[in-house]
């Protein structure tokens, strides 16, 4: 009985153990990011990401107990067999996930979920564009010299018996022992005795996002995402549905008091449409905002041009969340995308399904693979009639990691436009890929990389509405200028308001008059707004406001894996949905939005459990 109590209780701190390892792994990889924490910081860390560590070694190790049980009656070579299976699978698929966890921290800024999956699943050579050859070939070399590193420690203190354990005498008392142990693992699995069970809101110590980061477990927090994906009825359930129902119906568009109060901003009631959703662009690229001079000189210059919204925001983070907020006028989602979802996006409302309804002809260009992240079904159901994606490119011309570089896109878009004639009115969505990692372009007016990458996707951009000027469409035409989020520049960002600040510029011949618009608003909101302009209805678009209409509230809400925010004049602020605690609070009135923003996402989730 002792031998295989002590073998139970050393596989479970084993497990425990190199949890506990890996968070200063973690931090010495990311030195820049934590080059000035204390060496006390590194123990606080270990510390209080404990409860994460013990709940995932509970879970590991339940199984090596009823294998301690079943050799209490057999010593069959099969059970030694499984063992070693086992051991050989948690091995690798631990070294998988913190190397995955490693390489990916660094551009998404949390730690790993299922996200991943579903891009990869989606487009395999999409998912890895981000990055370099040498990196991914390096980050397999890594996955397989830890997971070879782990076997070997599990062999040598668990699998390898120098002295075969025997069967007991009173096997049935050492089974019931034993049993007895591997049921008390609920314990540490669940988070003890508390109406909470284990999440990552245990781990959240710090004021410093860096260090609570830092705590988590990534294995606990990718097994966590993954099982917590489709029951969103359950989902951020923060206060009583009627509750939720009264504060979200002040936040939706309002009919205008009159019909002459809502200013119009087109000399046409039904200009071409060029939507250009420029990949990972912000505020910080462009100098009209106080950011980095000589990057984004065209958008600069298209800022004074045309109609800018100073205080507009990203909804989330990646573009699968993006499109379906500019397209949809549908709030990203922290915890899943509802693109992943085809039979949902079905039944989700659309611009241009709403300007096919008006005449429109409808055409999707974009260099990449238009598969990824279920990106075809739902632009088709969007009503998209024709998609121009990277297998409409001939090879040569195929010279990026995501497919045609953007200078191949815009030409290709010109020689259509010359080329074929135009059915009037349309809409036309384009969306760029060169300005992403790896940030490699045919382009070199900057000696920083990332800054270089977007210096030419904004070259890219000028070139093309210089050329469009030429045609007699111009005088018709109006340009939405939007970026699907916010990335890459600059990182790390500490504020996370500062992480979701991008621009909305309205450009061409059908505008009346450049002006700023100082209203708060995000990307969700431009499906209101912009068929407002048209004179079309935009009833079923739930979440969108009229950035224009007085009557409407007026403010950005965005997403990410770990938080939420809800910004206004008068309160900015933040709420960590890990820690559950409100991360930035700043303005006249702090924590006015609080209630409106838990309100406003438990709506979200109401919505997407019904679609």
């Amino acid at each position: 009985m002792k031998k295989r109590i002590i073998q139970f209780l050393t596989t479970y701190f084993l497990f425990v153990l190199l949890f506990v390892l890996q968070k200063p792994v973690f931090m010495v990889y990311y030195h820049d990011l934590y080059a000035d924490v204390s060496f006390g910081d590194y123990f606080s860390v270990m510390w209080h990401g404990l409860p994460l560590d013990l709940s995932l070694a509970g879970y590991l190790t339940a199984i090596p107990g009823l294998i301690l049980i079943a050799s209490a009656w057999t010593d069959s070579s099969i059970l030694r067999h499984i063992r070693q299976v086992y051991f050989g699978l948690i091995a690798f698929v631990m070294a998988c996930i913190f190397i995955v966890d490693l390489g990916l921290y660094g551009f998404w800024g949390f730690r790993l979920d299922a996200t991943p999956i579903f891009y990869f699943f989606s487009s395999p050579k999409d998912a890895i564009a981000s990055v370099s050859f040498w990196f991914v070939l390096l980050g397999i070399l890594a996955m397989l010299v830890y997971a070879a590193v782990l076997y070997s420690i599990f062999y040598i203190v668990l699998i390898r018996e120098r002295k075969p354990l025997k069967i007991p005498y009173r096997r049935q008392n050492v089974s019931f022992a034993l049993l007895l142990l591997t049921a008390a693992l609920f314990i540490p699995i669940r988070g003890g005795f508390t109406v909470s069970t284990m999440n990552l809101s245990k781990v959240y110590y710090s004021q410093d996002q860096r260090m609570n980061h830092a705590a988590i477990n990534p294995a606990f927090s990718f097994m966590y995402s993954a099982t917590h994906q489709n029951n969103f009825e359950k989902q951020y359930r923060f206060m009583d549905p009627q509750k939720a129902d009264e504060l979200f119906a002040e936040m939706v568009d309002k009919p205008a008091v009159t019909a002459d109060s809502i200013p119009k901003l087109l000399n046409t009631q039904r200009p071409n449409i060029i939507f250009i959703i420029l990949e990972s662009f912000s505020t910080h690229l462009m100098e009209t905002f106080g950011g980095h001079p000589n990057v984004a000189v065209n958008m600069d210059k298209f800022a004074k041009e045309g109609i800018l919204f100073s205080n507009f925001y990203a909804s989330s983070f990646r573009t699968d969340r993006g499109l379906a907020s500019i397209i949809s006028g549908y709030p990203g989602q922290p915890s899943t995308s509802i693109m992943k979802y085809p039979e949902k996006t079905d039944k989700l409302p659309s611009i241009p399904r709403s300007l096919r309804n008006a005449g429109y002809s409808l055409e999707y260009y974009y260099g990449g693979d238009a598969d990824f992240t279920n990106m075809r079904s739902y632009l088709v159901s969007s009503g998209i009639e024709r998609i121009v994606c990277d297998k409409d490119f001939p090879l040569s011309e195929r010279t990026g990691k995501w497919g045609a570089q953007d200078h191949v896109l815009f030409q290709r878009l010109m020689k259509d436009i010359k080329e074929e004639k135009q059915q009037e009115p349309f809409l036309k969505l384009v969306q760029t890929s060169s300005s992403h990692e790896p940030f490699e372009v045919p382009f070199h007016r900057l000696d920083d990389k990332i800054l270089n990458a977007f210096a030419y996707a904004d070259s890219c951009v000028g070139d093309f509405v210089e050329q469009y000027k030429e045609t007699q469409l111009w005088r018709n035409t109006l340009f939405v200028l939007v970026p699907d989020h916010q990335g890459a520049y600059p990182y790390p960002i500490e504020n996370p308001l500062d992480g979701q600040t991008i621009p909305l510029i309205l450009l061409g011949g059908a505008i009346k008059e450049p002006r700023v618009i100082d209203t708060y608003a995000s990307q969700i909101d431009i499906a209101a707004t912009l068929l407002a302009q048209l004179g079309l209805p935009h009833d079923d678009f739930t979440f969108s406001k009229n950035i224009l209409n007085p009557s409407s509230p007026h403010f950005g809400y965005f997403t990410r894996p770990n938080f939420f925010g809800m910004v206004t004049p008068e309160n900015q602020l933040v709420y960590n949905l890990d820690a559950n605690t409100v991360q930035l609070d700043e303005g006249t009135e702090k924590s006015a939005n609080l209630e409106k923003g838990k309100a406003f996402l438990q709506k979200l989730y109401d919505d997407l459990a019904k679609r």
